[in-house]
């Protein structure tokens, strides 16, 4: 086991432990939220193009349907999974991922076949490494993503022809200089990340906090599908 093998091991197995009460009472939230499942599982391609299949909590309604990709205000995020997106809690469930050997704490950000099959052999070298949590394109698109996203009629298009490119690109800068100080870097901006999204959550509007409480006169809430 190498260096970088050891530590996510450590790291994920002791994030696991000490998160396990946290992700009972997300898991409660999602649950309580809407109906389905706790857990939400995805196809990805690992290293070595290796398919494997990725975990989040739920954040949409159970049997969405569309692209793989999300604007703001995507009508199939529920309402506990906007929050949990702002603060990067949907991910955690992906330590198991990390523990098991599908994924590292940093790498590149694992792509569904699908927009797998439209990378070239140039950027095909992404899959000579395990996939991240977290890494460069997470940090630079993430947080922007949605919103850019937002502003095409078709956001699936433009991912595929624009942004999944622009996060190949950053990913792969990451693959040729990968080392441990770029992995604790890039950690370190990650929590910074998570922090700030926290700091959006906490600091929005009550009403905007409660979009499901019901005005004075008004008729009850229909949930979006």
């Amino acid at each position: 086991m190498d260096g970088k093998r050891a530590f996510d091991v450590v790291v994920s197995s002791s994030g696991l432990v000490l998160l396990s009460p946290a992700f009972g009472l997300v898991a409660l939230a999602v649950k309580l939220d809407s109906r389905g499942p706790v857990l939400f599982g995805q196809d990805r391609i690992g290293r070595d193009g290796r398919p494997f299949r990725m975990l989040k909590f739920r954040t949409m309604v159970s049997g969405a349907s569309g692209p793989n990709v999300s604007a703001t205000a995507d009508a199939r995020i529920t309402r506990v999974g906007s929050v949990l997106r702002r603060c990067f809690v949907d991910e955690t469930p992906q330590l198991l991922n990390v523990l098991r050997g599908d994924m590292s704490l940093v790498g590149p950000r694992p792509e569904t076949p699908g927009y797998a099959a439209l990378l070239d052999a140039d950027e095909c070298r992404i899959f000579s490494v395990r996939p991240g949590m977290t890494g460069p394109s997470t940090i630079a698109f993430s947080a922007a993503e949605p919103g850019i996203l937002a502003t095409h009629d078709d956001p699936d298009r433009f991912y595929r022809e624009h942004l999944l490119h622009a996060r190949v690109r950053a990913d792969l800068a990451y693959v040729d200089g990968a080392g441990r100080g770029q992995d604790l870097r890039i950690l370190a901006e990650t929590a910074l990340l998570v922090l700030a999204g926290v700091g959006v959550t906490l600091s929005r509007p009550r009403a905007a906090r409660r979009p499901w409480r019901r005005r004075s006169g008004a008729g009850p809430h229909r949930a979006r599908p």
